[in-house]
């Protein structure tokens, strides 16, 4: 096995393990969007006379061979490997003789990287929001079950107005589904053709299309000048990061109501069982611990973005090796993400109001009092503001 930069050099074990760090593990789930850029890079070279349709077809053919063989099971990345590139290429050798080694004519181990990842957050985008539509749905569900049961509306901790399960509900919807809105204007940045950019300067001396590969990989444009694309490292990223960071804040902000409502003072809420926990020492206990930990993750989708900046934010131009430690931020907060939206969606499905014990006093009901004084007896509002005061302050 020869490694995409190996110059038949020995390298020591131990700075292959620190090199390679975790890609070997991560980049399991880039072989799907490794093998649509390579196939679209090969047919390109096929258009512009850089390779012959035998060997193109005889690539493309070998490179979906091994995402099926993949798919099922029958290889995964290595560390030798140290990353899906040079396991793809050193396999589709083995699979197809010598014709593999024309693939990599025209691209970097830098853009094919780039190109794979983009492919890929562009699908996770459209997977998170496939997961936060589902979480909207639970929420008007409930609206629909008890939207008629009142509950205290509050400001400062503090009962401040009427409000009601259908406005707490729809409120966090909206909330959502602006998230959703977000996810679509982090594709701006996602959504650019690295490929043919190579180590960032281009190809000289090869006449590559990278309108086709466009074309091909359904990028909304292509990314130039060449020197853009290493520059843009890690903004696409923090983008999207950003966004899941808002949609975490979010479902913090519901966990807490809900942990709030499920207290003893409060019981505004009951929790089915099957999604509480014990006590190790107090038998009577039932423990909400899957929202507390809801509520503790938005802290790590921060942290996500936070690392994801700061990675970037001191390089100067061009490729650094810093880059490859983006990845595990972007792929941890995108798996949290869809986790948590689709846990609070199962606990929102089994979550009862219970009427009874909300108890909504007079005093809630004393900002209407003032607007009909004073639509009724035509004074300024500041007036029937200081009159209807003066009956809960006595």
């Amino acid at each position: 096995m020869t490694r995409l930069w190996d110059k038949g050099l020995p390298l020591d074990e131990r700075v292959l393990r620190y090199t390679a760090g975790e890609d070997h593990l991560l980049d399991e789930r880039l072989i799907p969007y490794d093998v649509l850029g390579s196939i679209a890079h090969a047919e390109m070279l096929a258009a512009q006379g850089l390779l012959d349709t035998d060997d193109c077809q005889r690539i493309c053919e070998g490179l979906r061979q091994l995402e099926k063989d993949h798919a099922a099971g029958t290889w995964t990345i290595e560390l030798q490997d140290e990353d899906a590139h040079t396991a793809i290429e050193s396999r589709l050798g083995d699979l197809i003789g010598p014709a593999a080694g024309k693939l990599h004519l025209g691209r970097s181990r830098n853009d094919q990287v780039l190109t794979a990842l983009r492919l890929y957050l562009r699908d996770a985008c459209d997977e998170i929001a496939g997961h936060t539509h589902p979480l909207c749905a639970s929420l008007q569900q409930l609206a629909g079950r008890q939207g008629e049961v009142p509950i205290p509306g509050t400001t400062h901790m503090q009962h401040a107005m009427p409000s009601s399960v259908r406005l707490w509900s729809e409120g966090y919807c909206e909330a959502f589904t602006d998230d959703i809105e977000g996810l679509k204007a982090a594709r701006r940045r996602i959504d650019r053709n690295p490929l043919g950019s190579a180590a960032g300067y281009g190809t000289p001396g090869l006449a590559l299309d990278r309108e086709l590969t466009t074309h091909k990989l359904g990028f909304a444009e292509t990314q130039n000048p060449v020197t853009a694309v290493q520059l843009s490292r890690g903004k696409a990223e923090s983008g999207l990061l950003f966004e899941i960071a808002l949609i975490m804040g979010d479902l913090s902000r519901l966990a807490s109501d809900l942990l709030l409502f499920y207290t003893q003072e409060f019981s505004y809420v009951r929790l089915a069982d099957k999604v509480t926990t014990g006590s190790s020492i107090m038998p009577q206990k039932r423990n909400p611990d899957v929202l507390e930990l809801l509520r503790g993750a938005s802290a790590t989708a921060i942290a996500c973005l936070d690392e994801c900046l700061m990675l970037t934010a001191k390089l100067p131009s061009g490729y650094q090796r810093d880059l490859q430690r983006l990845k595990p931020p972007v792929f941890r907060a995108i798996d949290l993400v869809i986790e948590s939206l689709d846990i609070m969606a199962y606990v929102l499905d089994t979550l009862t109001f219970l009427p009874e014990n909300i108890v909504l006093d007079d005093s809630l009901y004393a900002a209407e009092e003032a607007f009909r004084l004073a639509t009724s007896e035509r004074i300024p509002f500041r007036e029937a503001y200081r009159r209807i005061a003066g009956k809960y302050t006595k």
